[in-house]
């Protein structure tokens, strides 16, 4: 019998160590061997969490738990025990959580409650109010594993700047949550913590790389959740889980001192953000954390304190405007599935409905930005990738497939397509050298001139006399899709390498009925065919389907506001659609 290799030993004693972390009595007793595809009930189901504490952790206006938390109708100390349990509950279900650190978030909310009864005054404008990291944020005498066995023993010795802000807010960072190895992917598995799993379908991904937030705020485990996005980390867990995020351009929010894979890489920056079951979590986590000022703590945070005016849509036309959208019914690389032209028909119906202009968006050069991008990434020829597994010996992990030792195995019948990226950017990727890397940033900045220019010659189409105010496209060609098979991300990267804002909300739900399968078209890649052929009814049934919102660079107060805008006339339209 041959041993086990050290850097699998290391594995196990980290799930251990996890493990003993929970506290006994938050253990499902009665959990099935084989628990139920769709696991969103049973937090309300098992016992484990009292009315109240179900009333609490049900609670999805950030601005409401927050209002009680400052009046003392709830205390900090309730309201994260509450959400804790739930989160240790869904963690068992979809093991989405990394490290678990209950005493240390207890005190802190005690801490809170003993300020507030003391002084009459809330710390800050997120007082009590639990938040949960992607584990990428490191925190003061925690562990930063980030996906690989070399992160395991690598303890923190200060807060990342967003965790200090926080701290400045009055938050209660209480759990981490899992990341796939090297981050760049749109799943989340990795050889230390294991597979993620989508709550409204066990069978299927809840994305990547924030895929352990999206998991954990689907199962509302945790009120706000921080994320981060090079590619779409923050929008695809979002879209697949049914959330909100927002995505913000690169110099907007504080990302030192966060751990992170392609470190040094900064032509195109991975940006964290917030996700959450409500817009008002979007919102109170952005005008909190720039109400902090965090340019005093980043050398790369914009000078740009939160705008009134641009919330107001200064340079939309007002508040009161009539807008123009338009939405991107296909990207020219992947045509959408079924569900996700209803939900785009469900807006613009909606959109006309509230009064607004809705224009369809001509895609321009996208496959020249995809290379681009992509290029980009693995310009170091996967260098970065391969130093970090050699440090613990662990093999650099090539596809998200479940392996045959995986419960997720048992039954899995799929086989993954080549994805499109690696024929754009080679197999094997090359390791380019510096001069070639600049032409990269060169041909980039000149692809982002082009489609601004692109953009402003809407003003034409629009009727508004302004450009289109934003565009509305899916964040992904799919909803959630079975383990491994999440292989095209170009919706949502367009806007990393064009730095454009965008956030992402949910429209509706696979229905079998009205979802049916669209008769073949002119696939424009092997990658896009393999993605027809996959849809079926039976396997999306019940998804969460989410289209994104794409403004311009630094937008992220009119961003934001127009997301309310398209959100509550989806709410306004639904309504008077049942009636």
């Amino acid at each position: 019998m041959t041993s086990q290799p050290h850097w699998k030993k290391l594995c196990i004693q980290k799930q251990k160590a996890q493990h003993a972390a929970i506290p006994t009595e938050w253990l499902l007793s009665d959990q099935p061997s084989s628990p139920p595809a769709n696991t969103l009930n049973i937090p309300s189901t098992c016992g484990l969490l009292t009315s109240r504490e179900l009333m609490i952790t049900e609670t999805t206006d950030v601005d409401v738990i927050l209002h009680k938390l400052r009046t003392a109708e709830w205390t900090s100390l309730e309201v994260t025990t509450a959400f804790y349990k739930r989160a240790i509950i869904a963690h068992q279900l979809t093991n989405c959580l990394t490290e678990i650190f209950v005493d240390h978030a207890l005190a802190r909310a005690r801490f809170l409650d003993d300020f507030l009864h003391k002084t009459g005054k809330v710390v800050g404008p997120l007082h009590g109010l639990p938040v949960s990291l992607k584990d990428q944020f490191t925190l003061k005498g925690l562990e930063t594993v980030m996906g690989y066995v070399a992160g395991i023993g690598k303890y923190a010795d200060r807060d990342s700047v967003i965790v200090e802000i926080l701290y400045a807010c009055g938050a209660v960072p209480f759990v981490r949550t899992n990341v796939p190895q090297t981050l760049m992917w749109g799943e989340t598995y990795n050889h230390v913590f294991g597979r993620t799993l989508n709550p409204y379908n066990r069978s299927l991904t809840p994305g990547g790389s924030s895929g352990g937030e999206g998991a954990l705020l689907a199962m509302k485990g945790s009120p706000l959740g921080v994320g981060t996005d090079i590619g779409g980390s923050l929008r695809i867990p979002s879209a697949f889980c049914g959330l909100y995020t927002l995505r913000p351009s690169y110099t907007r929010l504080p990302y030192y001192g966060a751990a992170n894979a392609l470190s040094g890489q900064e032509s195109i920056s991975s940006v964290l953000g917030p996700m959450a079951n409500s817009l008002s979590g979007v919102k109170v986590f952005m005008t909190a954390i720039i109400g902090e000022k965090p340019w005093r703590l980043d050398p790369v945070v914009a000078r740009k304190p939160w705008s009134e005016e641009e919330w107001n849509l200064c340079e939309h036309g007002g508040v009161d405007a009539q807008l123009c959208f338009a939405i991107m019914w296909d990207n020219g690389v992947v045509r959408p599935h079924p569900p996700l032209i209803r939900a785009m028909q469900m807006t613009r119906d909606a959109l006309e409905k509230a009064g607004h202009k809705v224009i369809d968006w001509e895609p321009h050069r996208h496959l020249e930005i995809y290379k681009n991008a992509e290029t980009i990434f693995v310009a170091d020829g996967n260098h970065d990738y391969r130093t970090q597994c050699a440090i613990s010996g662990e093999p650099l992990i090539q596809t998200m497939v479940p392996a045959e030792d995986e419960d997720e195995a048992q039954g899995y019948e799929f086989e993954a397509p080549y994805p499109y990226v690696k024929a754009l950017v080679g197999d094997p990727p090359e390791h380019r050298r510096a001069y070639d890397l600049w032409k990269l940033h060169d041909e980039k900045r000149e692809l982002r001139k082009s489609h601004l220019d692109h953009w402003e010659r809407t003003t034409s189409r629009t009727g508004t006399g302004r450009p289109v105010d934003a565009i509305i496209s899916p964040a992904v060609a799919y909803t959630a899709v079975p383990h491994g098979l999440n292989t095209d991300s170009f919706y949502t990267t367009l806007c990393n390498a064009l730095d454009y804002t965008t956030s992402v909300f949910p429209v509706t739900f696979v229905d079998p009925e009205l979802d049916t399968p669209h008769e073949p078209h002119d696939f424009y890649n092997h990658e896009d065919e393999a993605i027809f052929k996959l849809y079926q009814t039976h396997i999306f049934e019940g998804c969460p389907v989410g289209l994104q919102l794409v403004g311009k660079t630094l937008e992220e107060e009119a961003v934001l506001r127009m997301t309310y805008i398209v959100d509550d006339a989806l709410k306004t339209w639904k309504s008077q659609s049942r009636n």
